[in-house]
C-alpha cells in the first residue's frame, strides 16, 4: 500500500509539472509580437531569437543525458523548472535587445532539460505502473496550453505589460511546483527491466544506446512535431489569406487543435490499455494525414477548420507514446534513450515553420500541407518501433503493484 501511495503522488505531482510547463511555454510563444514591441527586434532579427531557443534546448537535452548519469532527473526537474520560469519573467523584466538574448538563451537551455527529465520521470513512472500513463502527463501540458494561452489573450486584451502578466503566474506556479517536488518518485533500477509491455532490449552488450534502433522513434518525432509546428505557425495565416476566413475567425483554428490534442490525450491512454500501443499510433498517423488532406483541399474555412480538428486529434498520441516506446525499447537505459529522443522534438519545431513556409512560397500553401501529410504517414512505416502488437500496458499486461519505487541506482 505504501508504494502504491508513493506511485500516485509521484504521478499527481508530475502532471502539475507538466501542466505549469505548458503555461509558460504558451505564455512565451502566444507574446511574441509584444516581446518584439517592447526590445525593438525586427522582423528580419526575430527568427534569428526564436531559432536560438530550441537549438540551445537540443544541446541542453544532450547534456541532460550525462547529468542523470550522476543525478536524479527528479532532481534535475526539482530545479531546473524555477530556472525556466524566472527566465520567462527575464523576457518580461528587460528592454535592452542583449537582456531578451540571455533571457531566451537561459529559457532554452533549461526548458531542454526540463523536457527531457520530465518524460524520463514519466516513462519510468509508466513502467512502475504497469500500464499507459504517459498520454495523461501530456494532457496535463495540453491543459496548461490551453490556460497559458487564455491568460495570454487576457494581457492583450486588456494590453498588460509582459511583466504584469507573468509576474502573478510565476508567484503562484514557482512556489507549488517546488512544493510538489518532494514527492517526485524515481523508479529504481531493478524496475528499468522486465517490463511487462513488450520489452524490445535495445541496448548494446555493454548497456549502451544503439541509435540505428532508437533512429525509428527519432524520425518519428521529428515529423511529429513538423506537424504540429506547421499548425501553430501556419494555422492562422492559411485560414485567412488561403480559405478567406475573418481575422477573428482565423485565430479559432489553433485554440481548436489545442482543445482536440487535450481530448485526445485524455481518452488515449484508455485506448493503449485497449488496442495496443502500435494500433494507437497507427490510428493517430491515419487520422492526422486526413487532416492535413482535409485542409489542403478545402473549398472554405468550416472545412479547414474540420481539418484542423482531425490534426489535434491524430498527432496528439505520436508524442507520448514514441517516449514511451523508447522507454520499452532500452529498459535499462530509458533516461538516455528520452534524452536523446527529446532533440528531435526540437529538430522537428525548428525546421517544421521554414519548411512549409519555404514551400508556400515558391509553389502554393495549399501544396505545402501535402509535405507534413506524407511525413506523418511514413510514421506507419515506423509503427513496429512502438512495440509488438499484443503491448498494451493493460488488459491482462499489467504488471503487479509491488514494484518499489525509490531512490535511483545512479543516484549521488
Amino acid at each position: 500500500m505504501t508504494t502504491d501511495v508513493r506511485l500516485r503522488h509521484g504521478r499527481v505531482s508530475l502532471g502539475i509539472s507538466f501542466f505549469a510547463q505548458g503555461v509558460c511555454f504558451a505564455l512565451l510563444v502566444t507574446r511574441i509580437p509584444a516581446m518584439q514591441d517592447r526590445y525593438g527586434i525586427s522582423d528580419g532579427l526575430l527568427p534569428v531569437f526564436l531559432a536560438a531557443v530550441p537549438i540551445l534546448a537540443g544541446v541542453s537535452s544532450v547534456l541532460t543525458e550525462k547529468l542523470v548519469a550522476r543525478v536524479r532527473p527528479s532532481s534535475v526537474l526539482r530545479w531546473v523548472q524555477p530556472v525556466v520560469m524566472l527566465a520567462l519573467l527575464g523576457v518580461a523584466a528587460g528592454d535592452q535587445m542583449w537582456q531578451a538574448a540571455v533571457a531566451l538563451g537561459v529559457f532554452g537551455l533549461s526548458v531542454g532539460a526540463l523536457d527531457a527529465s520530465m518524460n524520463m520521470l514519466g516513462v519510468s513512472l509508466q513502467r512502475s505502473y504497469g500500464r499507459s500513463i504517459m498520454l495523461g502527463f501530456h494532457a496535463a501540458y495540453s491543459l496548461g496550453g490551453i490556460a497559458g494561452a487564455s491568460l495570454a489573450w487576457v494581457g492583450a486584451h486588456w494590453h498588460l505589460s509582459l511583466l504584469v502578466l507573468y509576474l502573478p503566474v510565476v508567484a503562484v506556479l514557482g512556489p507549488v511546483c517546488l512544493v510538489v517536488s518532494r514527492w517526485y518518485a524515481d523508479a529504481r533500477a531493478e524496475s528499468k527491466v522486465g517490463d511487462g509491455a513488450a520489452e524490445v532490449g535495445g541496448a548494446d552488450a555493454s548497456g549502451g544506446i544503439v541509435f540505428k534502433l532508437l533512429l525509428p522513434l527519432c524520425l518519428v518525432m521529428c515529423f511529429a512535431y513538423i506537424g504540429d509546428s506547421t499548425v501553430s505557425n501556419w494555422s492562422a495565416k492559411y485560414l485567412q489569406d488561403v480559405l478567406g476566413s475573418s481575422e477573428q475567425l482565423a485565430t479559432v483554428p489553433y485554440n481548436v487543435y489545442m482543445v482536440t490534442t487535450l481530448l485526445g490525450r485524455v481518452v488515449g491512454d484508455l485506448g493503449v490499455r485497449r488496442f495496443g500501443a502500435v494500433a494507437v499510433v497507427r490510428a493517430g498517423s491515419v487520422v492526422a494525414a486526413v487532416g492535413f488532406g482535409v485542409v489542403a483541399a478545402a473549398p472554405g474555412p468550416w472545412v479547414g477548420m474540420l481539418g484542423f480538428t482531425l490534426l489535434g486529434f491524430g498527432l496528439c498520441v505520436i508524442v507520448p507514446q514514441t517516449f514511451a516506446a523508447a522507454g520499452r525499447l532500452f529498459p535499462g537505459n530509458s533516461d538516455a534513450a528520452v534524452a536523446r529522443l527529446n532533440i528531435f522534438n526540437y529538430v522537428g519545431f525548428l525546421v517544421g515553420a521554414p519548411l512549409v513556409g519555404a514551400i508556400g512560397d515558391a509553389w502554393n500553401y495549399r501544396g505545402a500541407m501535402i509535405v507534413p501529410m506524407v511525413l506523418v504517414l511514413v510514421t506507419l512505416v515506423y509503427a513496429r518501433s512502438f512495440g509488438a502488437e499484443d503491448a498494451r500496458y493493460g488488459g491482462g499486461h499489467e504488471r503487479p503493484r509491488t514494484v518499489d519505487v525509490g531512490r535511483s541506482s545512479n543516484e549521488v
